[in-house]
């Protein structure tokens, strides 16, 4: 039985018209995947022997981890429990007013780096390359150089999470805000509202929770760099982290260790049902 659906010369050649690189791709559209691939073969290879990666490397050097976990046990503070504890305190007191500070600072800048707010395009565009610029310094950086301004300790710590946080907390939430549902924004707009009325009943009640969300999960998030920064004298749990392991005291690093662990898990398991309350999702 003879199929009623035929198909003409002419409308295979208007379908090879207007579909011929899909129907068949030129040249370079077949030769373009191969050669990306081959590009990104040659400089895996490139880095592996730049970087002198040998199986011999890796055979010696875990087995010298391997030593180091053998001196791990039996987890051993010695007399110093409770200065790692208090140390351990003062890490989360870093980070959680390093993630305070930061976000008291993204907030209004949120709004200043949202396009459906701030209107004018060069306004616009400088704010968001300032937050660019101060996303593209890491916490540690900020740690040098606040070190060497204010000396060692935990405020040079708070200042640093401070600084490495506030950009990306603002960008993210101008980009909450320029997402935001614009029917209240009608809504409040029709009644005659002034522009900070419209931020204060249609913006603010739908960005807040997600403001307030995204700087818990920076507050997570913190609580391990702060441990990394106290390693360049920042204060905090890093200091005995960095002075014991380099003085082979493993069995102390490893009940530091421990004890870090928990109170990350605590923290994260804390963070992550406030942020649904908040947002009101289930978790």
């Amino acid at each position: 039985m003879k199929s009623s659906l035929t198909v003409t010369p002419e409308e295979i050649a208007a379908a090879r018209n207007a579909y011929g690189d899909v129907i068949e791709p030129s040249f370079f559209k077949r030769a373009a995947p191969w050669a990306l691939s081959a590009l990104i073969l040659g400089y895996l290879v490139w880095l592996w022997i730049k970087f002198g990666l040998t199986l011999e490397l890796f055979g010696k050097g875990a087995a010298k981890l391997g030593e180091f976990v053998v001196k791990m046990l039996p987890p051993d503070p010695g007399p110093y429990a409770g200065e790692f504890l208090s140390a351990t305190g003062e890490t989360l007191g870093m980070a959680f007013l390093g993630t305070l500070f930061a976000s008291i600072i993204a907030y209004p800048l949120a709004f200043l780096g949202a396009s459906n707010v701030v209107r004018n395009a060069p306004t616009h565009f400088i704010v968001r390359r300032i937050f660019d610029i101060f996303r593209g310094i890491p916490s540690l950086i900020w740690a040098l150089l606040f070190v060497a301004g204010f000396g060692l300790g935990p405020m040079a710590g708070v200042l640093a999470l401070m600084m490495a946080d506030f950009a990306p907390l603002a960008k993210m939430g101008a980009e909450a805000i320029e997402n935001a549902d614009r029917k209240p924004v009608e809504g409040v707009t029709s009644t005659g509202a002034s522009r900070l009325q419209v931020l204060r009943f249609a913006l603010v009640p739908q960005i807040l929770p997600v403001q307030l969300s995204q700087s818990l999960y920076f507050f997570e998030s913190n609580v391990r760099s702060a441990a990394v920064l106290g390693i360049v004298g920042a204060g905090g749990i890093g200091y005995y982290l960095s002075d014991l392991s380099r003085n082979n005291h493993w069995d102390m690093v490893a009940f530091i260790l421990i004890v870090f662990l928990v109170l990350v898990y605590a923290i994260d398991f804390v963070s992550k049902r406030l942020r649904g309350l908040i947002t009101g999702e289930r978790v």
